[in-house]
Order: C-alpha cells, then structure tokens, then sequence
C-alpha cells in the first residue's frame, strides 16, 4: 500500500492503482481468514471479512470496499478504464481506512 499510493494519479496509472489498493485490502482479510483457519475460494469471502468487522471506526463506510472489488472486477475482465474521480476516491478511502483496518486486524492475529 505504501507503494502504492506514492503514485501519480493520472489515466494511464489509475487501473494499477486500483487493482493494487483492492489487493491490499483484500490480502488483510485473507490474513483474518487463515488466522481463523478458513480458507477462501474467492475475493467476495476475504472482502467480506473486512466489511464484517465489528466495532471498527473508520472516517467511511467501510462497506466501499465492495464497490472496490466490482470496480477491480470490471478492469481485469471487462476492460474498464476507471476514470481520475474514481481513481481518487479509491486513493482517499486507502488513505483514510487502510491503516485502521491493518492495525484492527492485526491486533487480533499477533
């Protein structure tokens, strides 16, 4: 994630970036699901176990993440080029929630 969001935003980055925040997102949740020895046969079950989370304050609705992995969904196998705004709203809500999530998973692993 750190990576991540060290790059530019324009045309040409915005399907990277988005794809790789949703990675970051979805690998936390993966996280949460091996600790708790299930395994996940798809993204939806590991995004699920974020949006799930109990008692997590984040400044926005952590339930984007969903919109995140159908907007990810649609660049790999549609071929969508999401648009700047998109791009950007994906990189505010890295931004704003993404630390909060790792430290609330990872207080519950280690």
């Amino acid at each position: 994630m750190k990576f991540t969001l060290t790059l530019e935003t324009t045309e040409e980055s915005s399907s990277t970036i988005i794809r790789n925040i949703y990675e970051c997102f979805r690998m936390l949740g993966e996280a949460s699901l091996i600790y708790k020895g299930i395994k996940s046969e798809d993204h939806i079950t590991s995004i699920n176990e974020i949006i799930n989370i109990k008692d997590i304050n984040t400044p926005r609705p952590i339930h984007i993440l969903d919109n995140l992995r159908r907007l990810r969904h649609n660049i790999n196998y549609y071929g969508y080029k999401p648009n700047l705004n998109e791009t950007k709203e994906t990189v505010l809500f890295a931004k704003s929630c993404f630390k909060i999530i790792c430290n609330d998973i990872k207080k519950k692993i280690i």
